[in-house]
């Protein structure tokens, strides 16, 4: 299809404009597309079948299109590992070799050169790829693993448990769980996790409304005892804890995805399993408090807490059990909170006892990451941990009581991640001797950081990825964000941004407010009545692209998923001038009803909700479905959605495809991309690539960008 063949108004599918107006607080909200949120009605069906035979047409016009594919397939075909989790003598990690559709579980002996084994392949349960392991935890001896797997996207996990000898399930399923933590009790007869109320007894409750239960091996869920979340907020989360002598249980409620927490621990030494007397760490202080407890049964057991609490970029401090009623008044700083950095990350390593342990924190500075240790007895820094490059490290796992070992991943944006051992007496860490071999970095692409003044003036940084490292001359770029929840935008090896730069162009990945880039400070400020800030910070550093010379009018594209979704939603019906096409993945874009399906109850905290006749305005203000403008000329377009997706609905992606293919006077195209048993998150390698290709060959198409021409992703 040429250029002067792009769909017009016309030859979009039919969509019918409904005079649908809901009134809210006094104020008329049109919404002539609300048909579409209905997904299996018969006119949604055939609207949805004539939307993907005219994407099936424009997509077999792309030039390059194969190029894209092979070049993201081979830079996403790089051996990859996961920090491992050592029990009762086992060894337990994620290994995912190039080629391979999703990560195995695979476990050894620990502290032998025994060859690992597969304990779980979810290719080998479901050759379809559409089954994905959500979450895993052994038991504290090794010898049992509780597991949770899913099927077609849905997250909606079924828990069982295996023998780890065997490989045989010896209890489960437990229905109604979605990547719950789990908290083994020694022995591995019992533990706690987090369900979800059975709807059908629980008529007009929130679909994810949960509960902590405790549930002993080999008997039946329904016998679980309710341990916690009765009469509570139906958008919290829960996540719970119990330490490795299996004397304190942790429990850490979150409301929706909010960042306050609420932290309650119980002595499980002092009561009935099923009924633990929980005591209150805080409460109601809309601060983000994580709990991590060094086992013991002495007076000398210590509770440290990573908190932002009076601390927006974060510090640790300790507090012992028995002086918990005093509250805050018990704590003492261990770590404290830097001016110039974000703690990310902190992980305990109690060594020989309860008087010796060391701490290990990771901080963003910048965006980049540093990691120091520190002796949390003596309450100072005794190390700093140098790192392989400039990049983001994550996934922090703490050797067995007694061990001064941990492990955590390190990536960059041309290094594929990599798993490091660090090493308590050396203060030191070394590549994981079980991880994949050889140090891998692709070339062909030079990463700088850069920073700019936003609209009101506040600094905001980004990393611009490219062939040289400077701006040579312009070139098409490719601009992406997030700005969301606290989430941090850190240099991560990423396949579609090496193929866009390893064809000549830039990429440019911002740190935007409303992320965690700066702290809980910087989040606010781009959340709930701030949210326009994330905006503000996304269009400048498109103008920042342009006015420094790495690109110029015409060929600056802007892709974004799930919350970065609804950024270039807002960036496409803000500035629709300025942008050459734009890809909207997964998105949030009707913000007057984002709280009505998915798991939109629980971001009230983040964006407000319509419910508030003082957050309406704001949400109305900027929500992309509701700004679009008829005779408008709209820049391509390309809409991604999942049909399994329970986190966004794909109903944002149908309404705004429709809404935009009417009002668009562009040159087009507006298209949906609607992908079939999968979900928002993790799905077959192929299918993730084949996604990230057609993306990349849409927006190339646009911005005028040749498909790669080199072979080969990486050397060593």
């Amino acid at each position: 299809m040429t250029p002067d063949a792009r769909p017009t108004r016309s030859k979009y599918p039919h969509a019918e404009r409904q005079d649908v107006v809901q009134e809210l607080h006094g104020v008329r909200v049109p919404d002539p597309y609300r048909w579409l949120e209905d997904a299996e009605s018969a006119s949604t069906l055939r609207w949805g079948v004539e939307q993907e035979s005219l994407y099936e047409a424009e997509r077999a016009a792309w030039p390059g299109l194969e190029q894209w594919e092979a070049e993201v397939a081979e830079l996403n075909a790089v051996d990859r590992a996961r920090p491992p989790k050592v029990r009762g003598g086992r060894v337990f990690w994620l290994r995912q070799d190039a080629g391979q559709e999703h990560p195995v579980l695979v476990v050894a002996d620990a502290g032998t050169d025994t060859a690992e084994r597969v304990l779980l392949d979810p290719s080998a349960l479901d050759p379809s790829g559409r089954t994905v392991l959500d979450a895993w935890e052994p038991s504290l001896e090794g010898d049992l693993l509780a597991c949770q797997i899913s099927s077609d996207g849905t997250e909606d996990s079924l828990l069982q448990v295996i023998d780890v000898s065997t490989g045989k399930i010896v209890d489960g399923p437990v229905d109604r769980v979605r990547k719950s933590s789990v908290g083994w009790l020694p022995g591995g007869g019992a533990f706690y996790y987090v369900r979800h109320l059975d709807p059908r007894l629980n008529p007009g409750e929130e679909r994810y409304h949960r509960r902590v239960y405790l549930h002993r091996v080999g008997t039946a869920p329904e016998a679980d005892a309710l341990v916690f979340g009765e009469g509570r907020d139906k958008t919290q989360f829960y996540s719970v804890s119990v330490t490795a002598d299996g004397r304190w249980l942790g429990i850490t409620a979150t409301l929706g995805t909010g960042r306050g927490t609420d932290v309650y621990l119980a002595d499980l030494f002092a009561g009935p399993l099923g009924r633990p007397l929980l005591r209150p760490v805080q409460e109601g202080m809309g601060a983000a408090t994580r709990l991590h407890a060094v086992p013991g049964s002495g007076p000398r057991d210590r509770v440290w807490l990573r908190t932002d609490r009076d601390a927006p970029r974060g510090r640790v401090v300790a507090c012992r059990p028995a002086e918990l009623h005093l509250g805050h008044a018990a704590w003492r700083e261990v770590i404290p909170e830097r001016p110039d950095a974000v703690l990310t990350h902190f992980v305990v390593l109690p060594g020989t006892g309860p008087e010796q342990p060391l701490g290990l924190a990771a901080w963003t500075r910048d965006t980049v990451a540093e990691v120091t240790v520190h002796d949390l007895v003596e309450g100072r820094q005794v190390a700093t941990v140098p790192l392989p490059g400039t990049g983001a490290v994550g996934d922090f796992s703490a050797g067995p009581q007694g061990s001064h070992e941990a492990w955590f991943a390190y990536t960059d944006f041309v290094t594929p991640p990599r798993v490091l051992r660090f090493e308590g007496r050396t203060r030191r860490a070394t590549r994981w001797e079980r991880d994949a071999p050889g140090d891998l970095v692709v070339a062909g692409a030079v990463t700088r950081q850069v920073a700019f003044p936003s609209r009101d003036g506040t600094t905001v940084r980004m990393f611009v990825i490219s062939p040289t490292g400077r701006p040579d001359v312009p070139r098409p770029a490719l601009l992406t964000g997030y700005g969301g929840f606290g989430r941090t935008m850190s240099p991560r090896y990423r396949a579609q941004v090496l193929a866009w730069v390893r064809a000549g162009g830039v990429f440019a990945w911002a740190g935007l407010r409303g992320g965690g880039e700066e702290g809980e400070s910087w989040h606010r400020a781009g959340s709930g009545e701030h949210k326009q800030n994330s905006f503000d910070d996304f269009a400048a550093a498109g103008d920042r692209l342009i006015a420094a010379g790495w690109t110029e009018p015409g060929r600056l594209a802007v892709m974004g998923g799930s919350n970065g979704g609804l950024l270039v939603g807002a960036a496409l019906t803000q500035q629709p001038e300025k942008y050459a096409a734009v890809v909207c993945m997964s998105p949030l874009l009707d913000m007057v009803r984002y709280e009505l399906s998915g798991l939109g109850p629980s971001w009230t905290p983040e964006y407000g909700s319509a419910r508030d006749p003082a957050r309406l305005p704001t949400l109305l203000g900027y929500s992309p479905y509701h700004r679009v403008t008829p005779a408008t000329a709209y820049p391509a377009v390309l809409l991604t959605a999942a049909d399994g997706d329970t986190r966004t609905d794909p109903l944002h992606a149908r309404k705004m495809c429709a809404a935009l293919q009417h009002a668009s006077s562009g040159a087009g195209p507006v298209l949906l991309r609607l992908e079939r048993g999968v979900g928002h998150g993790d799905r077959a390698a192929s299918r993730a690539a084949a996604l990230q290709a057609e993306c990349l060959a849409f927006l190339a198409r646009h911005v005028g960008l040749p498909a790669p021409r080199r072979p080969g992703p990486a050397t060593p």
